[in-house]
């Protein structure tokens, strides 16, 4: 049986599930928008070119050119069904727009300089610069601003938690406590550390014909300077940064490297959902939760973390889709194979997962509601933890062995609370005011700075 597309028939949980909370990337990675921005990179440069070749000086007017982006500033769903019609045809995807272009072109009476569109490029030329195009927008206009929410959210519990005392935990023990608003800074400095790096990532694209040589392009005009004509296109116009030595392809390394930043993020986002699931597991955290909403369906008491489970599974599948392709894509069979082509096509899987997770990782974070009394009663049955506090200043007192001496008294005692601390603290040969200063520490305040 034949089924029409929808949200219930679609493969992927992408297009499926979860199309409602990635919808705005289809404007980047789908079909439709391949084919805009390609459109968008064949006008761009068509344009360029009329401000360096005589035969096109005449075209080279602010009438033309608003004339000219029109084209793709008002592209439809309805052309880009014309342009995949046109493909069935030439059985070549970049050379269907071409046609289509051609076709603008004899509807607005330029017919007389229509061969110049796509003059002396390969489909790598388009497709080098669309697809990166494409992924600088979303991540400038879809990325950033979700991780910049998440990351201004931390940060928010960070200072709203900051003088909240917690057990840490070490290798899963009781460690020497930590606050609250601490843990939380953590996270949101790695996820700006990372950003800043990513961000300082260029964004390349590869423009030179065939096989990275200008060969068309010199010998249709030897004497013009193509190297600086495709600098100035790639740089200046169409805002990227031209790779200056490639063969037919991109060479993908930095494209390489931006997935391995992403990557690097997506990676953060787990620790931190692993260690809010943790904490929620040992009570340190309720979470909010409608009326109506479901925690299990066996189970009524029961609000599980799902937020941050979901956001896990779809930050493992959003990494494993990004470490092929910055595998991928820098290998390539001499001066060029086809494999990347297939490959790229899925860029927008992965930052499609990377969304899904940002979503519901906000949508646990504002959930979060403290449980300050389990977090107390943690600390207090956990004062052996000030063992390091108290064997650190007697090391400054010059008492002899003090590490060996809280090592065998705290492995020795079953129980150590806080009046068996203060007994210990009062049998040792001390001065009262080094005495009075041990006796102030609790697992409560001894949290750093």
């Amino acid at each position: 049986m034949v089924m029409t597309f929808s949200a219930l028939t679609a493969i992927s949980p992408v297009d499926g599930r979860y199309r409602d909370k990635v919808e705005t990337l289809a404007s980047y990675f789908s079909e439709y928008a391949l084919i805009k921005y390609r459109v968008r990179i064949e006008i761009d440069y068509f344009y360029t070119l009329t401000g360096f070749l005589p035969q096109l000086k005449p075209l080279h007017t602010d009438a033309i050119k608003h004339t000219l982006q029109e084209v793709y500033l008002n592209f439809s769903p309805d052309d880009a069904s014309h342009i995949k019609k046109i493909e069935r045809t030439t059985n070549h995807d970049v050379k269907a727009v071409e046609y289509f272009i051609k076709e603008k072109f004899d509807a607005l009476s330029l017919h007389d300089y229509k061969e110049f569109i796509h003059f002396g490029l390969t489909s790598q030329d388009i497709n080098n610069t669309a697809i990166p195009l494409s992924l600088k927008e979303a991540l400038n206009e879809i990325f950033y601003p979700e991780i910049q929410l998440i990351t201004e959210t931390i940060k928010g519990y960070a200072e709203e938690w900051k003088n909240i005392p917690m057990l840490a935990r070490t290798h899963g023990q009781p460690a020497s406590p930590t606050r609250i608003g601490k843990e939380f800074q953590v996270f949101a400095y790695r996820l700006d550390e990372q950003l800043t790096l990513l961000k300082t990532i260029p964004v390349s694209a590869k423009f030179g014909g065939a096989t990275g040589n200008f060969n068309a392009h010199h010998a249709a005009y030897p004497d013009f300077d193509w190297k600086t004509f495709a600098n100035h296109f790639v740089n200046k116009i169409l805002g990227l940064k031209r790779e200056e030595w490639t063969t037919q392809i991109s060479n993908y390394d930095n494209l390489a490297a931006t997935f391995d930043g992403l990557r690097r993020i997506n990676i953060i986002l787990t620790d931190l959902c692993r260690d809010i699931w943790q904490y929620i597991s040992m009570d340190y955290f309720k979470q909010k939760i409608s009326e109506c909403e479901v925690g299990s369906s066996a189970m009524p008491h029961k609000v599980n973390p799902i937020d941050f489970e979901n956001a896990e599974g779809n930050l493992g599948m959003a990494n494993a889709i990004l470490m092929h392709l910055s595998m991928k894509l820098p290998v390539s069979r001499l001066q060029r194979d086809l494999t990347d082509s297939t490959v790229l096509r899925n860029l927008g899987v992965p930052l499609a997962h990377t969304v899904i997770a940002l979503k519901s990782i906000e949508k646990g974070l504002k959930k979060l509601l403290i449980n300050r009394e389990a977090i107390s009663r943690e600390l207090d049955a956990h004062w052996a933890v000030v063992a390091e506090a108290i064997q650190t200043i007697l090391r400054r007192e010059g008492y002899s062995q003090p590490y060996e001496a809280l090592k065998t008294w705290t492995r020795t005692n079953s129980e150590i609370t806080a009046q068996s601390i203060r007994e210990f603290i009062d049998s040792l040969q001390l001065d009262d005011a080094v005495k009075a200063e041990l006796r102030a520490i609790t697992p409560h305040n001894y949290t750093g700075i």
